[in-house]
């Protein structure tokens, strides 16, 4: 149960400056945009009615809880608070720059993503509620950890440039989620956490 992370890892943040604002800006805008739209399509008709899936922004809350709470409820550490703690603004950051990308752009693909990331956050904040840590999501473009909010800035900026740059900023929130949530998973043994990390990178 220990290794949780409360903020964005050294590591993220050199895989982040060294991966996505280098390599990512040069992949094709055709290709990108294509990578998107069929994230999109995907988060909005896949199956998710089996466990290892939350990507559906229609799937019932009432349903993601009822599979979080078929788990044993175990003994929280600080780690895993910690952890849970910083998923959430994580899949915030993703909601809201979405969101910023689509009401700059009008672009369809980011109002759908920025959806499926709601639900996302929602089945973060399922864990919060049932292990009683208060939620630290707050309004559009705030956030309690400084360097979520600091990269916040940074993203809807470079994607406000150009339409080839949100879309590019769009895979950037991709790969860092899941980087981040898969070195989340490595130091996490409540099997209630577990999946719904795991189903976030599915």
């Amino acid at each position: 149960m220990a290794g949780g992370k409360g903020i964005l890892s050294n590591q993220a943040k050199t895989y982040f400056k060294s991966i996505e604002m280098k390599k990512l800006y040069k992949i094709p805008v055709l290709f990108l945009s294509g990578v998107l739209l069929l994230f999109s399509t995907a988060s909005c008709t896949k199956n998710t009615n089996g466990p290892g899936t939350i990507n559906n922004s229609d799937q019932s809350l009432t349903t993601i809880s009822g599979q979080i709470y078929n788990f044993p409820k175990d003994s929280l550490n600080e780690s895993e608070r910690k952890s849970l703690l910083f998923i959430r603004e994580e899949e915030k950051l993703a909601r809201d720059v979405y969101t910023a990308l689509y009401t700059q752009w009008g672009i369809n693909v980011f109002s759908n993503i920025s959806s499926s990331e709601q639900t996302h956050m929602d089945a973060i904040l399922i864990l919060l509620n049932r292990y009683a840590i208060a939620d630290p999501a707050g309004a559009p473009g705030v956030f309690v950890n400084t360097t979520l909010q600091s990269l916040y800035h940074q993203l809807v900026q470079q994607g406000s440039k150009s339409i080839l740059d949100a879309y590019k900023v769009g895979a950037t929130i991709e790969d860092l989620d899941i980087y981040d949530i898969e070195n989340s998973i490595e130091g996490i043994d409540n099997k209630d956490i577990l999946w719904v990390y795991a189903s976030l990178t599915k």
